[in-house]
């Protein structure tokens, strides 16, 4: 997946848990040398968890980044080009996982960039352990089970926890062309003229790696759905979220419930209009200008 990184970015990895994971990192003289970077705050950007995700996703915001923060972003295991372990990925896989990549990672305390599940699981470590971060910039986080209505108790989930038919399923709905390019435009983007052949190319690239289909039907058989609801009052990591106006996965007024949940700690929820579950590939200069003012705001609170 390296082909889809931005001038300057090379790959790295390291060994956590479930195997082998490939992270992406500002390389070379176009940025700072690799000693210079460890004496800058990092910055992880976590992808989410649907069919062809990786490092790509957050590609467009976190150039901007490169200059000031110490940028890592992962691939997170059975996802782009980190290992495929042949698995039923579960919560405690992911959180086990997240929190390694933080260990190793990171040096010092973290701002997390995460989006959709990825960035409720992160809210889930981030109570655990939060020592491991600094704050949290969250896009449409979710457990897909949120205030009671749970995603696991659907059609589509039951579906793709049948053996046999999943494999079908994961085959036709994710790992092809027009799959993908379908998908991309009717489900996650709201402006379809936004959507880019390397954005098609990226997604498909990750979604016929061997042995994917074991981590995207994972999410989509339901393994990993929680109800983020009984958790967010216990998050005390300064945290601001963001959410699509016409994202397809939890609306903005489920957002504002979860952040309403502990205003104490959410300090800041902001809603795109006209973009839909990924406003950091639709728009993502909007979306790395707000992550600008959440880092002001972190670094001004100190």
């Amino acid at each position: 997946m390296l082909q889809f990184q931005p001038p300057g970015f090379g790959q790295r990895a390291v060994a956590v848990s479930l195997g082998t994971l490939a992270y992406y990192k500002p390389i070379g003289a176009l940025w700072r040398s690799d000693d210079t970077a460890q004496h800058f705050s990092p910055l992880i950007f976590l992808h989410s968890l649907g069919g062809g995700s990786s490092a790509y996703e957050w590609s467009k915001v976190y150039p901007a980044f490169a200059a000031d923060y110490n940028v890592i972003a992962p691939d997170l295991i059975g996802w782009g080009q980190s290992t495929h372990p042949p698995c039923d990925y579960r919560i405690t896989d992911y959180l086990k996982m997240l929190a390694e990549i933080l260990e190793q990672l990171a040096p010092s305390p973290a701002t997390v960039v995460a989006s959709s599940l990825t960035a409720g699981l992160t809210i889930r470590l981030a109570i655990q352990r939060p020592e491991l971060f600094r704050s949290l910039f969250l896009v449409s986080p979710s457990g897909y089970a949120d205030f009671g209505e749970d995603y696991g108790r659907g059609i589509a989930a039951q579906l793709a926890g049948s053996p046999f038919l999943d494999r079908l399923l994961y085959s036709l709905g994710a790992a092809n062309l027009v799959a993908v390019r379908s998908f991309l435009e009717q489900v996650l983007f709201a402006d379809a003229t936004r959507l880019t052949n390397e954005t098609v190319d990226a997604y498909l690239a990750s979604a016929l790696q061997r042995n994917a289909e074991y981590a995207a039907l994972a999410s989509l058989k339901g393994n990993l759905c929680f109800d983020l609801s009984l958790f967010m009052s216990r998050l005390s990591v300064p945290t601001m979220m963001v959410w699509g106006e016409q994202s397809r996965f939890g609306s903005p007024a489920i957002g504002r419930r979860l952040a309403s949940l502990n205003l104490k700690v959410v300090r800041r929820f902001e809603e795109i209009p006209n973009v839909g579950v990924l406003p950091h590939l639709e728009l993502p200069a909007v979306v790395a200008g707000l992550l600008q003012a959440h880092l002001n705001e972190v670094q001004q609170s100190a």
